[in-house]
C-alpha cells in the first residue's frame, strides 16, 4: 500500500510487528520515499505518533486487521488521526479461500503437509464473528461506506511460494524439516497448472472507507 501511495503523500509512516518484514519495507520503500518514509516495528495498537501534533489524513489496514484488537486500535487512531482523515479497511480474501483448479490443488497439497484445518501460525484459524463494517460503526469512525472491485490477479509458480511464506496458513516455519519437500512438490504442481499461461485469480476488493461522522468525503 505505501508503494501505491508514496507519489501523493510526503510523509508515510508504516506500522509492522515483524522484523524480517521490517526490513524488505525499508529495500523496497527507501527507494520511493527517502525522506518522508518512517518505519515503526510495533504493534498497531501500540503507536506512537512520530512528532507532537502529527495527525494521519489517511489509514490503511490491510488483512492484518484481522488479528489485531480492533476497539483499542480504533480507540488508539482516534487520537492521533486528523478530523478529517479516512481509516480505509480492505480485504480480499486469500490463496485458501480461493476457488479454482489450481487454488484447490494447491490447498489440498497444503493440507497434506499441514493438516485439514487452516493453521494461523501455531494455532488453527478463527473467523471473525463481526463483519468489519459493524466495527467500525462502533467507533468514532462511524460514517462507514463499502466499495467492492472486482478483478483478475496474475501469479507466476514463484511469486505463489513467496506469498505462502508470507501468511499465517502457510509460514515456512510451519513445514519443519518438510519445507524443501513442500516446495519442491508446490513449484511442480504450479509449473504444470501454469503451462500454458500465468496462474489467474479471481479476486473481490471490499474497501470500507470510515469517517467520523460529519467529515466530507471532498475533505479528505
Amino acid at each position: 500500500m505505501p508503494a501505491a501511495l508514496h507519489e501523493v503523500f510526503t510523509e508515510i509512516d508504516a506500522v509492522e510487528p515483524d522484523t524480517d518484514m521490517v526490513a524488505q519495507a525499508d529495500a523496497a520503500l527507501r527507494p520511493l520515499l527517502p525522506e518522508g518514509l518512517r518505519l515503526h516495528h510495533q504493534q498497531a495498537e501500540d503507536f506512537t505518533p512520530p512528532y507532537p501534533g502529527w495527525r494521519a489524513d489517511l489509514v490503511t489496514i490491510c488483512r492484518a486487521f484481522h488479528w489485531m484488537d480492533q476497539p483499542a486500535l480504533l480507540n488508539k487512531l482516534d487520537t492521533c488521526v486528523a478530523s478529517t482523515g479516512v481509516v480505509a479497511v480492505m480485504s480480499d480474501g486469500s490463496l485458501w479461500t480461493a476457488r479454482s483448479a489450481w487454488t484447490d490443488a494447491l490447498r489440498r497439497l497444503i493440507q497434506r503437509f499441514l493438516g485439514e484445518q487452516r493453521r494461523a501460525g501455531g494455532q488453527t484459524y478463527a473467523h471473525h464473528d463481526r463483519p468489519y463494517a459493524e466495527v467500525l460503526a462502533e467507533s468514532a469512525f462511524s460514517h462507514v461506506a463499502e466499495h467492492r472491485i472486482a478483478l483478475k490477479r496474475a501469479w507466476t509458480p514463484e511469486q505463489v511460494i513467496g506469498y505462502l511464506y508470507s501468511t499465517s496458513f502457510a509460514a515456512r516455519s510451519l513445514f519443519g524439516e518438510a519445507i524443501e519437500e513442500f516446495e519442491d512438490e508446490a513449484i511442480t504442481l504450479l509449473q504444470q497448472f501454469a503451462a500454458d499461461g500465468p496462474l489467474l485469480e479471481d479476486v473481490e476488493f471490499q474497501v470500507l472507507l470510515a469517517r467520523r461522522p460529519g467529515a466530507s468525503p471532498g475533505q479528505s
